[in-house]
């Protein structure tokens, strides 16, 4: 398992080489200028060629690369164009922001998917099963766009029971140690501050979660229903065992290999993909974060979040991997 994971690790560098090429080349072909983008339309042509020539943006696309690259290895993310602050810094408070609804929205996701799923499967073609598939099928195709205007429109215009958007209502005071509020406000007693960020986290959770929630509810159907006609659930239920027991020990365990691989690709999804959500519910992560640089043409802070995210997502896909052998101790990784 050790050479496994140590392999593993290894092939992160051409991935994320890959990665970053693939970046750097794709933002600098997006039109605009960021020296124009900064300086705004009056600005002439001896300002913007003076400010290329400050950040760098009239050497070659090699240089620019090599620079680029050569400052990741030493750690450096770089600073943003538009802010001039250090790109690292804001990620530290960003990320935990996206990493933190991500969490909430893929625990929505396993909870109620796996459940409705599972009971889907068990009672196959009852009113259940015909509803929550039906709900599966329009979660898939509801767009997250339509979806977080309607639920803001419903419960925060119309019914007034949740914040719109953010992520604590001014005047709410937290100390942040974590930046993870809801983890920050467990950690200093702030209850008040609580209520409030779980208040904030419901709406943007459930929109985001809605998608995997549906797929995550489909995917443990279809892998249950093909557990359930093995013969040792037969002998099983045979064995006069409870039928708690034979679904969630002996069928659920068997069939979650499949499921366990949707949820490590949904949640890596979703890190990297909550840029309509973040957008919608102005939550302050990553998302939102890349979507207002691509806006600006601050090539460093897209580069430098992408290449972030990916390696999160890579290493998310490493630990579904290892996952595999508590479920399956069958498997042998050499």
């Amino acid at each position: 398992m050790l050479k496994y994971i140590i392999r593993r690790l290894f092939m992160l560098i051409p991935v994320l080489i890959g990665v970053s090429i693939l970046t750097f080349s794709l933002i600098h072909l997006i039109p605009g200028d960021p020296a124009r983008s900064m300086l705004g339309e009056k600005a002439t042509e001896a300002q913007l060629e003076s400010l290329r020539e400050e950040l760098g943006l009239n050497d070659s696309y090699i240089v620019q690369y090599g620079r680029f690259l050569g400052d990741i290895l030493q750690g450096d993310l770089g600073e943003s164009i538009q802010s001039k602050e250090d790109i690292a810094i804001q990620l530290l408070h960003k990320l935990p922001a996206t990493v933190e609804l991500t969490i909430f929205a893929m625990l929505l996701a396993v909870v109620i998917g796996v459940l409705a799923g599972v009971v889907a499967a068990v009672k196959q073609y009852s009113w259940f099963d015909n509803l929550s598939m039906t709900g599966a099928l329009f979660g898939v195709s509801l767009p997250i766009f339509w979806l977080g205007l309607m639920m803001i429109w419903l419960f925060s215009v119309t019914l007034n029971i949740l914040p719109p958007s953010g992520r604590l209502t001014a005047g709410v005071e937290l100390n942040t140690i974590t930046n993870f509020y809801l983890l920050d406000s467990i950690l200093t007693g702030n209850w008040v501050a609580f209520k409030d960020a779980f208040s904030h986290l419901l709406m943007p959770g459930l929109a985001l979660g809605t998608i995997p929630m549906a797929i995550i509810a489909r995917m443990t159907r279809s892998s249950m229903l093909e557990v359930m006609r093995q013969d040792y659930i037969r002998t099983a239920n045979a064995k006069g065992l409870k039928k708690y027991l034979v679904i969630f020990q002996h069928a659920l365990k068997n069939a979650s290999l499949p499921v366990l691989t949707v949820i490590g690709l949904q949640f890596g999804l979703l890190l990297g993909g909550a840029v309509l959500t973040e957008t919608i519910f102005s939550w302050p992560g990553i998302g939102r974060y890349v979507y207002l640089a691509v806006l600006g043409r601050d090539y460093p802070v897209v580069q430098s979040t992408i290449l972030i995210v990916a390696t999160i997502f890579v290493l998310i896909n490493l630990l579904t991997d290892i996952l595999y052998k508590y479920f399956d101790p069958r498997i042998r990784y050499e």
